[in-house]
């Protein structure tokens, strides 16, 4: 087995640091945020994220094992550590790899920290100095989700005028870009297992999409997601129904599993179609990226393996002439390091934010004003991804019956 143990002999001794401690967080906002700490014996602190859900926590207590008196400063080093370690752990995909991910994301804050630099220039510099942002948007009392369920809200919910108001509502705060979830439950009507949507069903989403674009014009972005949901032929449907309307891009329209039905949706139609978040590593996204199987490739860089391995995914797609636009349902630790990625990455296009909801968001970190200025969030010039938690708010919400740091 491959060793990616220290094998260094030659190193300045500034940069002889060791890891001492890595300890885990779980937040609770819209979502279980899984925060990450990664403390040094220089007294430099790392923090990281995961993507949202359980199992990260003892999947990063398991890491002490081999990380404990590494050095965080080799970065790519310890990621490949992570996965050969643990590769008998499922470490090749899933969980682990989503774990390595908020690791990895401590190890490059503790490394812009160390040796005060941001995260964006170790990454290789920079294209822009802000990072446009798109709001995830749920129309009325949409839904909520508890425990990994969905439950729907009653049919007013899902009218074409509750989805313009709040497009119209979110516009005016400034964002040039939104999206909403176009899945409803009506789909599930007459069979809730075969994906297949009815024309009656295809036509309140076009009646839908309709509705926000009269109330907001063209000059605003505008996206729809799926979650998954529908079979090949339905998503063929939708999209073809959708076509006139001008869209960003359909997203996930069916299960994740199969390559070559998702290449099949994507080529029958003229709407764009964007896919990505719940692959795993550049492996699982290189086959889909080179037959150009999606038209905007969507990888979550707190799940897909951290910044440096989303980088790999958007050099495939760079060669493509495919832009990248992450996935990112984060506390603004996450979203932060997800900037500097977007600051670093030349076919960089959008970051979703998925927290409108949380009106504390901004407070889990220590800084006097919002993140997101018009739609925009600015590449931080400070050390490491540029942002301290509130320790006092992290334990006002941290998740009942977990510790915090």
């Amino acid at each position: 087995m491959k060793d990616f143990s220290n094998q260094i002999t030659n190193r300045d001794e500034s940069r002889d640091v060791e890891i001492t401690d890595i300890n885990t967080c779980v937040v609770e906002g819209n979502f279980e945020w899984n925060l990450i700490t990664i403390e040094t014996d220089a007294g430099v602190t790392g923090i990281g994220e995961s993507y949202r859900g359980g199992g990260v926590h003892e999947l990063v207590e398991y890491t002490k094992r081999f990380l404990i008196g590494e050095n965080p400063l080799d970065v790519e080093r310890l990621y490949r550590q992570i996965i050969q370690e643990m590769s008998g752990h499922g470490g090749t995909t899933g969980k682990v790899v989503t774990a390595a991910s908020g690791i990895e994301i401590a190890l490059w804050d503790a490394a812009g920290k160390l040796l005060d630099l941001p995260v964006y220039q170790l990454l290789g510099g920079k294209f822009r100095d802000e990072v446009r942002i798109y709001c995830d948007c749920h129309a009325g009392e949409a839904y909520a989700v508890e425990d990994g369920s969905t439950e729907y809200a009653t049919a007013e919910a899902y009218s074409p005028e509750a989805y313009a108001n709040e497009a119209r509502r979110v516009v005016d705060m400034g964002f040039t870009a939104l999206k909403f979830d176009l899945d409803l439950e009506m789909d599930n009507d007459p069979d809730p297992f075969n994906g297949r949507l009815t024309n009656g069903a295809i036509e309140h989403k076009r009646e839908i999409v309709e509705a926000v674009r009269e109330e907001i014009g063209y000059d605003v972005d505008l996206a729809f997601d799926c979650h998954w949901d529908y079979s090949v032929e339905s998503a063929k449907r939708l999209a073809y129904k959708l076509r006139e309307y001008d869209l960003m891009w359909l997203e996930d329209l069916i299960p994740p599993e199969n390559m070559a039905a998702q290449t099949e949706v994507t080529k029958a139609t003229k709407t764009p179609v964007a896919t990505g978040e719940n692959r795993f590593r550049v492996h699982e996204l290189s086959e889909l990226i080179y037959d150009h199987g999606v038209d905007i490739v969507t990888p979550d860089p707190t799940t897909v393996g951290g910044l440096k391995e989303t980088m790999r995914i958007a050099d495939r797609a760079e060669e493509n002439y495919m832009p990248i636009s992450p996935h990112n349902v984060c506390s603004p630790v996450g979203t932060m390091a997800c900037v500097h990625l977007g600051a670093a990455i030349p076919n960089f296009d959008l970051l979703e934010y998925h927290a409108l909801e949380v009106d504390w968001w901004d407070d889990l970190i220590d800084r006097d004003e919002p993140l997101i200025q018009d739609g925009y969030i600015e590449v931080p010039e400070k050390p490491g991804i540029g942002v301290e938690l509130d320790e006092d708010v992290v334990e006002a919400h941290t998740l009942e019956g977990t510790t915090t740091f």
